[in-house]
């Protein structure tokens, strides 16, 4: 889940019910059997691929041999760590509630709570239970972040009591979550019969359903290659985060030169989201192209977008605002008829004609799901170089070669002419000397 929270930062309010239902449960169960994890972190909750929290890494794990005994190790993560630990009190299972409590607080607000520059400042402000909630949430949830986050361990509640919270039982949970929820803020429908999506696109009146854009909406930059609405501060932002990591790789001296390129790969890093096939038909139409996930969208020269998800039902229109329509490709108003059967033709194009790279299998799209789509793009004679609204940024090189870059992870990942992944972070880039073909593309 510590991929989750860089990619995404702060959740809503159903994802974080849908995990913390998860993380209760799983606790639960442990305490039920006496044992402490001691060391509950978004660093050691993993996600299947059905985005299931599995509970990890129990070395620091303890067994409580009989009512009220108090384990004495010092031990925990510095962001997640109970205050009757530092002191030195001795503690019990009311160490894995104040964890849990950090845990939602950060899922919620984007970042731990007592997270500082300094490891004695956070220490300090842990001790004293110093910590604010300066990001609106509903009010069953700040009780329930702050009946955990209590200095006295006795008045924190066990964890069965915390899994029929207000917070957990009363609001909206979602069954499942798309994979897009990684790195894009699912689409809630709000109707209360919770219809399904086919009927809720397209409402008896005949209109689709719109959405409006999010709150930075700028202007259209230009026709062909940037759309305006969604994201645009945020892409510029992550191209300025990208260009400065380029730039510290290309000036450090490494320390040692890397044998394999494997040895210094990080998979969990790997991006959820890359664009497997293209096809650039910008001088009369737009920029067609398809996801990993086997979404379908088209960039037209008008700078709207049109992108038809992995079932090739449902159909999410974007115009050059950022405002959302959603429809299906059986039912849509008159007015985006052209654009529909450009969107068919370049997908039947796509997929008579080109190869894909690495796409993963096709799964059902789910009603909730918000897919990534192309903001900007440009081609040259290297190769061509596409933008996402996650923030990755992709080149692909007329060798066949591809890079894929993610500011939120830190990250690059390299495919060969092979089609092999290898995924790096940055970091690890600065300390170790690699393939010259790499370091020059």
């Amino acid at each position: 889940m510590m991929e989750l929270h860089k990619r995404r930062k702060a959740l809503t309010e159903p994802e974080t019910r849908f995990y913390m239902k998860q993380i209760l449960h799983g606790v639960t169960y442990l305490h039920e059997r006496k044992i402490i994890h001691r060391d509950l972190k978004l660093g050691n909750l993993f996600l299947d691929d059905e985005l299931h929290v599995k509970i990890g890494d129990f070395g620091l794990a303890a067994k409580i041999e009989y009512d009220g005994e108090r384990k004495k190790t010092l031990c925990g993560t510095p962001n997640y760590i109970a205050p009757e630990i530092l002191n030195k009190k001795g503690h019990s299972f009311e160490v894995d509630i104040w964890s849990i409590g950090c845990i939602m607080y950060t899922l919620l607000i984007g970042r731990p709570p007592f997270e500082t520059n300094t490891l004695k400042e956070t220490y300090e402000k842990i001790k004293k239970c110093d910590y604010s909630i300066n990001r609106t949430i509903a009010k069953n949830a700040k009780q329930m972040i702050m009946a955990m986050l209590q200095q006295d361990p006795k008045q924190r509640p066990k964890v069965q009591i915390l899994a029929q919270h207000e917070f957990i039982s009363r609001g909206y949970c979602p069954s499942t979550l798309p994979v897009s929820s990684l790195t894009m803020e699912p689409r809630f429908q709000q109707q209360i019969d919770r219809k399904p999506l086919i009927e809720l696109n397209v409402p008896n009146t005949g209109e689709p359903m719109v959405t409006s854009p999010q709150k930075d909406v700028h202007n259209s930059i230009a026709a062909g290659g940037m759309s305006g609405g969604l994201n645009t501060f945020n892409a510029k932002e992550n191209f300025s985060i990208l260009r400065s990591m380029i730039g510290k790789v290309l000036k450090c001296k490494p320390a040692r030169k890397a044998k394999f390129l494997d040895e210094m790969s990080d998979p969990a890093a790997q991006p959820i989201i890359w664009v497997s096939k293209w096809v650039d038909y910008s001088d009369k139409y737009g920029f067609g192209y398809q996801l990993s996930d086997e979404s379908v969208g088209v960039m037209f020269n008008d700078t709207t977008k049109l992108i038809m998800l992995p079932n090739q039902i449902n159909v999410h229109y974007v115009d050059r605002h950022g405002v959302e329509v959603y429809m299906t490709l059986e039912n849509y108003p008159v007015q985006y008829e052209k654009k529909i059967k450009l969107l068919t033709y370049f997908s039947r194009y796509m997929r008579e004609h080109l190869m894909k790279t690495g796409a993963n299998e096709v799964k059902e799209a789910d009603t909730m799901s918000r897919t990534p789509h192309l903001h900007q793009w440009c081609r040259s004679t290297s190769g061509v170089l596409m933008q996402l609204t996650n923030g990755t940024v992709q080149m692909n090189f007329s060798d066949h070669t591809k890079i894929i870059m993610c500011p939120l992870m830190a990250a690059i990942t390299y495919i060969d002419d092979d089609k092999s992944f290898r995924t790096f972070r940055f970091s690890s880039i600065e300390k170790m000397d690699v393939q010259k073909a790499f370091m020059r593309k």
